[in-house]
């Protein structure tokens, strides 16, 4: 089973301009997430997706493969649906590019289910919720999955809502996503549902539309998604607290 790793990187980026060449400990974000992707053990190839010269040309300054996309692209899938649309690749990983501290175990964690599961279309990751600032803030996903490991739901409210006093752990969704290639390219064709533009998630697109998603519960996550300024800041104090 041929696997291939995909890093989208665009420039314009609305909240945080030029993050993907933003410098962490002296060295492009992308840089950090294409060193963590090529420690993942079951990546055959690992390429950065990008649509602006200046990430093409960083990334080659540090020895990684870019391949250019367009720039009309909505989301990260659909950069990396092109991508691999004429590549020879059974299953396709979508690497956040924005993730500089991002676990190599947990990209394996999605490939592993499509090793024995012929049927399988799409995986993603999990994690507890620990903090309780974390239940109602609206930019951590909860997901809420059946007693097979599938996705019911993804939410940027509080699902399941507490009504009762029973015990239950809210989970973060983690934004990693492993396809199969047919599926990928099929899912990039399929319009925004209404689910999907109401709470801008775009993986309710695959259950509004009737496929199913494992959701597996990430063994080793520590990552801090780079979306402001701020949290460039707080990705450096974690640089230099694990040097």
């Amino acid at each position: 089973m041929r696997v291939i790793g995909v890093i989208p990187a665009r420039y314009a980026s609305s909240r945080f301009e030029g993050k993907a060449l933003a410098l962490l400990g002296g060295r492009p974000v992308v840089e950090h997430v294409y060193e963590r992707a090529c420690q993942a053990r079951k990546l055959d190839e690992i390429f950065i997706a990008t649509d602006d010269a200046r990430i093409a040309e960083a990334v080659e300054s540090f020895g990684g493969r870019s391949v250019m996309t367009s720039s009309k692209h909505a989301s990260g899938t659909d950069r990396v649906a092109e991508a691999v649309r004429e590549l020879d690749v059974e299953v396709v990983v979508n690497i956040q590019g924005d993730e500089p501290f991002i676990s190599p175990r947990t990209i394996d964690q999605t490939i592993e289910p499509f090793e024995s599961e012929r049927d399988l279309e799409m995986t993603t990751l999990m994690r507890p919720i620990a903090e309780e600032s974390e239940l109602r803030d609206p930019n951590i996903v909860k997901v809420v999955v059946d007693l097979e490991g599938y996705a019911l739901y993804f939410s940027r409210s509080l699902v399941p809502h507490p009504r009762r006093q029973a015990p239950y752990r809210a989970q973060q969704h983690i934004g990693l996503y492993a396809y199969r290639k047919a599926f990928l390219l099929h899912f990039s064709s399929l319009p925004a549902g209404e689910l999907e533009q109401t709470e801008a998630l775009e993986q309710l697109r695959a259950l509004e539309n009737g496929h199913r998603i494992r959701v597996i519960e990430a063994e080793d996550y520590s990552g801090i998604g780079i979306d402001t300024p701020e949290d460039l800041s707080r990705a450096e104090k974690l640089l230099g607290e694990r040097s």
